[in-house]
């Protein structure tokens, strides 16, 4: 045996060697080598802090889909209260700190802006609401000149497997903005998703107008939509998320930043493909929308935010992130009609995490011992005793299935 090992060192190159008597690493889908499959831009580094929010040991995640995968997570708001301590102390932490603005809740009625209490400018240096357009520089709201930046909200979905059909055979990956209910609900689109190396970021557990919870509740849609998909994907920790309905203030902002480490990524172009469902716009006017972002036409694309005429001209400067949906067949399909124009216009199309950072690939796996190794706790994968009946607290909104099918 080992003259058979030295004559192979000898003729092989060392990554042949490795792949050829090294067993690929198992994990929550027990058949995939990690390395092998996920992309390089879209989670934190093994030897990140928020790792220690996320307790992870030697032991074996569930598979996806599993009643041991979905256990102690429930379907529906969470209390506050039954969150893990590690997350309540991080906030706490941030705030004694001073990292985190005294900013009040926000209140609003479905279907419309949430509203501040009098004397609070939403457009102030100090609220900066993203909800009335205002941009922090922290935020992503732009691609790079000449790049069409790809991403999907609210999966996943039915229509997820048609999606990713069509990004397979044109050998494109995209972000996907993941509802964590939504991924209890459909296990084998977000496995298809991690099979074919796309992209993840968080979308919150359950769609809510941000700026209107309290600050325990900001990290609880936060960190349950952070745990599942870390449970998910054998210890892998979104960096990036973003708010539903682009509802987000500095507070807002702090708190995804301070305790988890999530940089925000908002749009510069709606599709509105969320309203198709409601009649709210149509297939045509997305064709005419996305026909003028992509070739510096002029038009009035008629059921835009603003109704006005929309020009990206000459140079494609800024870059395109368009908001984009995979909450129905036709949304998808407004994609697929697009992906002609985007690309005889010269457009480079890259998912939005990965323009948004360009860090190599490390296995936490096999992160150094004197690093990520020392940031995980060796209790196996964080998990919880809520009961799924489990009320919500007094700021609460509905079920996730009662949430408008919006952005």
């Amino acid at each position: 045996m080992s003259f058979f090992i030295i004559a192979l060192l000898l003729v092989l190159p060392l990554s042949s060697v490795l792949a050829t008597v090294l067993p690929p690493r198992q994990h929550g889908f027990h058949h995939h080598n990690v390395q092998q499959r996920l992309p390089s831009a879209w989670y934190h580094e093994p030897d990140n802090p928020v790792h220690r929010l996320f307790r992870r040991g030697p032991a074996d995640y569930a598979p996806v889909g599993s009643p041991e995968w979905s256990s102690g997570f429930q379907r529906a708001v969470y209390d506050p209260s039954s969150m893990p301590k590690e997350w309540k102390d991080a906030l706490d932490d941030a705030l004694k700190a001073g990292k985190i603005p005294d900013i009040p809740p926000s209140n609003n009625t479905p279907g419309t802006n949430p509203v501040y209490p009098p004397g609070v400018n939403p457009n102030s240096d100090r609220v900066c609401s993203a909800t009335y357009q205002c941009r922090h520089e922290d935020d992503i709201w732009d691609a790079p000149p000449g790049v069409f930046g790809i991403g999907f909200d609210d999966g996943p979905q039915p229509f997820t497997p048609k999606l990713a059909k069509f990004l397979e055979s044109k050998n494109l990956t995209t972000t996907h903005f993941l509802i964590g209910t939504n991924i209890l609900y459909y296990p084998n689109e977000f496995r298809l998703l991690f099979d074919r190396g796309d992209d993840f970021a968080v979308h919150t557990w359950t769609h809510p107008y941000m700026t209107t919870l309290s600050n325990l509740r900001i990290v609880a849609e936060l960190g349950w939509t952070m745990l599942l998909i870390h449970n998910s994907t054998g210890g892998f920790l979104p960096k990036y998320w973003r708010p539903p309905y682009g509802d987000a203030d500095n507070r807002v902002r702090a708190i995804a930043k301070e305790v988890f480490g999530l940089t925000t990524i908002m749009w510069n172009q709606d599709a509105r493909d969320w309203s198709l469902v409601t009649g709210g716009t149509t297939t045509a006017i997305i064709h005419k929308s996305m026909q003028s972002w992509t070739s510096g036409e002029s038009c009035v694309c008629g059921l835009l935010k603003s109704q006005a005429e929309i020009k990206l001209a000459g140079p494609k400067s800024p870059g395109l992130i368009v908001l984009e949906h995979e909450t129905s067949e036709d949304a998808v399909n407004s994609f697929i009609d697009a992906y002609p124009m985007i690309v005889n216009n010269g457009w480079n199309i890259m998912s939005v995490t990965r323009f948004a950072n360009e860090s190599a690939y490390q296995d936490p796996a096999t992160a150094a011992a004197s690093s990520a190794g020392s940031l995980m706790d060796s209790s196996g994968p964080l998990t919880t005793t809520v009961d799924i009946t489990t009320q919500a607290s007094d700021d609460s909104i509905n079920d996730v299935t009662q949430q408008p099918a919006e952005v």
